[in-house]
């Protein structure tokens, strides 16, 4: 996909977020989920993968929940240095509102089986396995971060007449020690401030200074605070896409 999307719909002479330029982690296999307060609160998951930051809006976020799959929407790749960004985007800028770095981390391809067979006409050896998998609609993979953890999948759903191709997708939680049920579930409602500077959506619009003292244990209390008003934006988020999610559990 590359950054030229990315480019075309941002005027960086307004916007602070940062400008297209491929690059590489130390490890090569970063990842960043953002929280993002635009016309509606979703959540932003970014895996590096060959020089950028594929890229997928969570409408309600991700569930521990193995049972909750939840549709994730392909966006247009991003560039590496967008992983540290956390700041407010202008109104009337693409994407305007505040983005959050809600979480952060490394993440490694699960490769227990022979990956897939690159498309017709595409160089094998310009692919990486997880490339190769994410082309042919399954990625598996395992997260290392300060609040998601263990195994999970992107599954690419089927397109239906008039939508994008290949832009939904699902994001599952697998079943491993990781996984939880109930409200335990509920990660973005029990620890839902920055993992880069502790603050609220709320105070990072204010430009309020960080809070670099806190940590994941005592973002799940400061959940109990803030959870009325998380929970409020995201059952908001959940009527508008209740329908697209039950129509993806049965084309799964």
């Amino acid at each position: 996909m590359g950054l030229a999307d990315y480019g075309s719909k941002r005027d960086f002479a307004r916007t602070p977020e940062p400008q297209p330029r491929p690059a590489s982690s130390a490890t090569g296999n970063l990842f960043v989920v953002h929280k993002h307060a635009a016309r509606s609160l979703h959540y932003d998951l970014r895996l590096e993968m060959g020089g950028v930051l594929k890229s997928w809006a969570v409408p309600k976020g991700p569930s521990l929940d193995p049972t909750q799959k939840r549709l994730a929407v392909q966006v247009e790749d991003h560039p590496l240095d967008y992983a540290d960004f956390e700041g407010t985007i202008p109104e009337g800028q693409y994407g305007g509102g505040t983005v959050m770095v809600w979480d952060r981390g490394q993440w490694f391809p699960e490769t227990d089986a022979a990956p897939p067979p690159p498309p017709p006409g595409e160089p094998t050896e310009l692919l990486t396995a997880a490339e190769r998998a994410l082309q042919a609609g399954r990625l598996r993979f395992r997260l290392e971060g300060e609040k998601l953890r263990g195994g999970w999948a992107l599954v690419r759903l089927r397109d239906r007449p008039g939508e994008q191709a290949g832009k939904n997708w699902l994001l599952i939680k697998e079943r491993d020690e990781a996984a939880a049920g109930g409200s335990a579930a509920e990660i973005t409602a029990r620890a839902p401030n920055s993992v880069k500077t502790g603050r609220s959506l709320a105070e990072i619009a204010d430009g309020a200074p960080a809070s670099p003292g806190e940590t994941h244990a005592g973002e799940a209390h400061a959940g109990e605070t803030h959870a009325g008003e998380t929970q409020a934006r995201e059952m908001h988020t959940s009527e508008r896409h209740a329908g697209e999610e039950e129509r993806a559990r049965r084309e799964r």
